[in-house]
């Protein structure tokens, strides 16, 4: 099949609506040094937001579900380290990806005593029960990143646009290939979140609806067959799944003709997909697109390198400073900022949210986002 070249710029149009930063406002900004100077302003502001006093001795539980990707590590620790420059004490928890050790650390969290929880879960609906402890308990509770479902004791909900990430992942796709104007077809394949994270439905829904008419026209062709959720989806988001998955699809489909797009819903997928494709002989001539998100450390050195295409850039210290001010403002008894009270339907309850927006990186403006709006140094990045 005749390539395209991967290296095309984004459109104008493209680069003006993606490089917004986090903010109540979700209209476009100049992809400025201003930008990244306000995002590193606002990633400081939880340190300024009021004097340690202010705490009172107030303690709060943070639950988060992994320690092996490293976006969960630096969530914790910018939470951590900006809560207890408010003056609170923070029981910060890792129960990594087991969802009765996460119960288990919540109950623990409740006994002690603690104030306010922050949750980030590794099964959206498991937590039910500890979370009507937790109500009972007169404790609020903040879901992070990930929605709570099925539970009307979740008082507020932290996260990125999750339906914009996959719609920042289609439109790169979209653009990149040139999909509306092309007469060319591509192979694709998708690599899409757990089933039990509610992120990983709404990001599925944002790409699929830049993709599909593509899917329907015959520009993309998916092979294997498998486009929906339910056939896409890797529980746990799992790597190896993943990886797995991509080497069945390279032997079963892909032995005569080559696969052009793996479309990944996370940067672990893109390792996955790497090393399937490098274990298929796949070299610098016939090397697909690949897609990400987070914007972990080896996908932006891969990005780098050619070995990665792009990911979705989520920059953990803005959105653990929103959801440091939700904490301070619920146990302060004010209202947190909230710019989002319809999308986030938990099945009990339309959860007030703050959503950050999405921002596609590759190798065009790695530098100038994530370099220059000091995320990872230069130095991290050549090692």
């Amino acid at each position: 099949m005749k390539k395209k070249i991967l290296g095309a710029l984004l459109s104008v149009a493209m680069v003006a609506t993606m490089l917004v930063g986090c903010g109540t406002n979700q209209t476009s900004a100049p992809a400025d040094n201003a930008a990244t100077e306000d995002k590193a302003d606002d990633a400081a502001s939880a340190d300024d937001a009021a004097p340690a006093a202010e705490a009172n001795g107030k303690k709060v539980g943070v639950a988060m579900p992994t320690q092996s990707s490293e976006r969960w590590i630096n969530d914790g620790a910018n939470m951590k380290e900006q809560l207890e420059a408010l003056g609170y004490e923070v029981d910060l928890q890792y129960a990594e990806d087991d969802v009765q050790m996460q119960v288990s650390q919540i109950e623990n969290m409740i006994a002690s005593g603690v104030n306010c929880l922050v949750i980030a879960s590794i099964d959206s609906s498991a937590l039910v029960n500890v979370e009507a402890q937790a109500k009972e308990a007169g404790i609020p509770i903040i879901a992070y990143d990930r929605l709570l479902m099925d539970t009307d004791a979740v008082s507020y909900y932290a996260t990125f646009d999750n339906k914009g990430v996959g719609t920042a992942i289609g439109k790169y796709i979209e653009e990149k290939k040139d999909l509306a104007n092309t007469s060319e077809t591509y192979t694709i394949e998708f690599f899409m979140g757990s089933p039990d994270d509610n992120n990983a439905h709404m990001l599925y829904a944002g790409l699929m609806e830049v993709l599909q008419p593509y899917l329907d026209n015959g520009t993309l062709v998916c092979k294997s067959g498998r486009t929906s959720f339910d056939d896409t989806c890797i529980l746990r988001w799992s790597q190896e799944t993943a990886q797995q998955n991509c080497e069945n699809y390279l032997t079963g489909f892909y032995a005569d003709e080559d696969l052009d797009i793996c479309a990944t819903a996370f940067d672990g997928f893109a390792y996955g997909c790497k090393a399937a494709l490098e274990g298929a002989g796949y070299t610098e001539a016939n090397w697909p697109m690949i897609t990400g998100q987070d914007a972990e450390l080896m996908a932006t050195k891969n990005i780098i390198s050619g070995k990665q295409t792009m990911s979705i850039y989520k920059d953990t210290r803005l959105l653990a400073s929103k959801c440091v001010t939700m904490v301070q403002a619920v146990l302060e008894g004010a209202e947190p900022e909230i710019n989002d009270t319809e999308q986030y339907d938990n099945g009990k309850i339309v959860v007030p949210s703050y959503l950050c927006t999405p921002v596609a990186v590759d190798q065009d403006n790695y530098k100038e986002i994530i370099v220059d709006g000091g995320y990872y140094t230069e130095e991290q990045l050549a090692e």
